[in-house]
């Protein structure tokens, strides 16, 4: 199902959710954002525009913690494009714990003064489009990201994600990777910002290219063909 039928079905499960919950002029946009159309996930990667995320939160609760830090950082025509970038702090009610704090950096004041989280995760809507989204180990940004999003605007996020901790093993076999570091590590890439949202995607934009390179290399020349490998490695159980 493709085109104004899919659309449809999107906006029932929205209505379904609740509907949107901005209104005014951040409601105008959000419409504009739905009414969007899918993109075309058969593009040749070289034609393609992926999105790559990283999130900051106050937990690994996937039910109760909350997003913090949103960062992404777009890749098309196999370049990765510093002039199309995203990184936003979400204004918190309370600051996270210490031992939190520590981890990703974000100190109280930033959490208790960053940006309004209805604009600020209808900035990041506006800026990722309707294109693949891209992240290592990718169930805790996707779910994290369609929890902020239902939470905070009342809609469906409806990306679809590629998960590189799928697909590098599949298609370096033999690396006895794990990690992100590993993975960074094994390719000699060097980050000198670790554990900040932009920093971390910027980081995962970088495997992305060399997993397109191989991709292509292998014969799959597109985000839908490696989204159906990457379903072939879950039901195999392999990472």
């Amino acid at each position: 199902m493709t085109g104004a039928p899919m659309d449809v079905l999107a906006r029932s499960f929205d209505f379904l959710f609740g509907g949107p919950r901005v209104g005014g002029a951040l409601g105008h946009r959000l419409a504009v954002w739905q009414g969007r159309p899918k993109e075309e996930l058969a593009v040749a990667h070289a034609q393609a525009r992926y999105v790559v995320v990283d999130v900051e939160t106050t937990g690994l609760d996937l039910r109760r913690d909350r997003l913090i830090a949103i960062g992404a950082v777009g890749v098309s025509d196999a370049t990765i494009h510093f002039d199309d970038c995203f990184d936003a702090i979400l204004r918190q009610p309370q600051a996270s714990a210490d031992a939190n704090i520590l981890i990703h950096g974000i100190g109280g004041e930033s959490q208790l003064g960053g940006s309004d989280p209805p604009a600020a995760m209808l900035e990041f809507l506006e800026y990722a489009g309707k294109a693949p989204a891209v992240a290592f180990r990718a169930d805790f940004d996707r779910t994290m990201l369609e929890r902020g999003v239902h939470d905070i605007l009342g809609v469906r996020l409806g990306l679809p994600f590629l998960d590189l901790a799928f697909l590098l093993p599949a298609l370096f076999k033999g690396a006895s990777c794990e990690t992100l570091d590993d993975w960074l590590a094994h390719f000699d890439l060097v980050v000198p910002v670790r554990h900040h949202a932009l920093a971390d995607a910027y980081a995962t934009a970088q495997l992305l290219l060399i997993a397109l390179q191989a991709a292509d290399i292998a014969g799959m020349h597109s985000a839908a063909e490696l989204l159906a490998m990457q379903k072939a490695q879950r039901w195999l159980g392999t990472r």
